[in-house]
């Protein structure tokens, strides 16, 4: 069989390191399942979401240099938001939500323009000050 990405396989969990998993696949083949895919949420520490011996199901997604990285996450439902779901908090009940602004208009290209000029004018005003004074000092302590 030969492992192509996106297939869905049923493996054996081998080895768990600090930033993954090891992961027997049939025929003799090993996978790595990453840290950052065991699940939808922030896993700080795999063991409290793998054991070793664990049958999982993977799915590869990706094949490069002859590793083959794998996925226990992405064959999960992702979670629904959670703010439309939360209640309100204790002393916020009653209370109406805060409207919601708009974004700013686009800038023109004029307003755009506007501001890299002053930004530009800025800058070069402090630039030539800097110069002055440097012209001004090494000319006073020039010796005649």
């Amino acid at each position: 069989m030969e492992l192509t990405v996106g297939a869905v396989l049923e493996g054996t969990v081998k080895t768990i390191t600090n930033f993954g998993a090891f992961v027997a696949l049939p025929e003799n083949k090993t996978g790595m399942v990453h840290i950052s895919e065991v699940a939808n949420a922030y896993v700080s520490d795999i063991r409290q979401h793998l054991t070793e011996g664990q049958e999982v199901k993977v799915v590869v997604i990706g094949l490069e240099n002859g590793k083959v990285n794998l996925s226990i996450k992405r064959l999960e439902a992702k979670p629904q938001r959670e703010a439309a779901q939360r209640t309100p908090a204790a002393g916020q009940a009653g209370r109406t939500p805060r409207p919601v602004t708009p974004p700013p208009a686009p800038k023109t290209a004029d307003q755009l323009f506007e501001e890299r000029l002053k930004a530009f004018m800025s800058e070069s005003d402090s630039k030539i000050s800097g110069i002055k004074q440097y012209s001004d000092h090494r000319t006073k302590n020039r010796r005649r």
